[in-house]
C-alpha cells in the first residue's frame, strides 16, 4: 500500500459487474458481480459478492458466492458463504453459514525451499 493511501467505499446502492483490484482497504455494502483483490476487506451485512475475493485480511458480514483466499479472515455471525475457503488465520462467529471446505494455507515465510527436482532444498547461512 502507498503511504498516506486511504480506504475505499462501494455504497449500499451501487452495483458493479466486472473485476475490482485494489491497492487500498476497501468497504462494500453494494453488490460486486466479479473477483475482487484488495489488501483488506470489510464486507457489510447487506453486501453481496459474487466472484473470487483475494485479500490480506477479510471482514465478511455479508454473502459471498465465490472462493476466498486471506492471510486474516473473520466471518461474522451474519455472513453467508457459498465457496472454499483458503486461510493462514480463520475466525468465525457462532450463526455464520459456510458451504464449501476450509483448507489452512501454509505461510509463505514457513514454506521450505523447493528446487527445480521437486525435492527439498537445503540452506546453509554463513
Amino acid at each position: 500500500m502507498a503511504s498516506g493511501s486511504t480506504f475505499s467505499v462501494i455504497g449500499a446502492d451501487v452495483a458493479i459487474k466486472g473485476d475490482i483490484s485494489a491497492s487500498v482497504d476497501l468497504h462494500v455494502d453494494g453488490k460486486i458481480e466479479g473477483d475482487l483483490a484488495c489488501s483488506s476487506l470489510v464486507q457489510g451485512e447487506a453486501s453481496e459478492i459474487h466472484g473470487a475475493i483475494t485479500a490480506e485480511s477479510a471482514r465478511l458480514a455479508g454473502k459471498v458466492v465465490g472462493s476466498i483466499t486471506a492471510r486474516e479472515l473473520v466471518v461474522l455471525k451474519t455472513a453467508r458463504i457459498e465457496g472454499d475457503v483458503h486461510y493462514d488465520a480463520l475466525t468465525i462467529e457462532q450463526g455464520a453459514e459456510v458451504e464449501g471446505r476450509f483448507a489452512h494455507r501454509i505461510p509463505a515465510k514457513a514454506a521450505a525451499p523447493v528446487g527445480s527436482d521437486g525435492e527439498p532444498k537445503l540452506i546453509v547461512a554463513n
